[in-house]
């Protein structure tokens, strides 16, 4: 195909055209999609701040107001230092035992609960307990609560003492 100059000058002619249809459109078209009628509008559900609440309560969900949230990680923190500060009992070979008491709040996971006894000193390793409740497929059914363990427990005692 040869290019001439009319050839070019007239694709070119095209595309002012096109172009100016499409501003034209663009600009003095309707400002809004309209609905073709066949699907329902959405419905816009207003709620109160206490409706919502319980709505994403009843769903599982935890709220807290800042202050509520504040106090629940002072408590932590507090709880965090009392570990730090455990008591250590002596049995009779010698051998030092630890003892806490473990907070397993909502939203917590077999890992988290690992890395605190960990850190607390009742086992060796909380990459190595999460293991272990994987491999028992128990994952899933920690339980909220405050449980007391000691570093004398088994990990099988540990399980069954903190998930269902």
């Amino acid at each position: 195909m040869k290019v001439t100059s009319n050839s070019l000058r007239s694709f070119a002619a095209g595309i002012l055209i096109a172009t100016s249809l499409i501003g034209a459109v663009y600009l003095f078209g309707p400002s809004e999609a309209k609905s073709t009628g066949k699907e329902e509008p959405a419905k816009v559900e207003k709620l109160s701040e206490d409706e919502m609440v319980k709505k994403l309560t009843s769903k599982g969900y935890v709220i807290h107001t800042e202050d509520q949230w504040e106090k629940q990680l002072q408590a932590m923190n507090e709880n965090q230092q009392d570990k730090e500060t455990e008591k250590k009992d002596d049995n009779a070979d010698g051998e030092v035992i630890y003892k806490t008491m473990l907070t397993v709040s909502t939203g917590m996971t077999s890992i988290d609960v690992g890395n605190a006894l960990e850190k607390a000193n009742i086992i060796e390793s909380g990459l190595d307990f999460y293991k272990e409740v994987e491999n028992r497929g128990v994952e899933n059914d920690l339980r909220p609560g405050t449980f007391e363990v000691e570093s004398g427990m088994t990990t099988d005692e540990i399980i069954r003492t903190i998930f269902k």
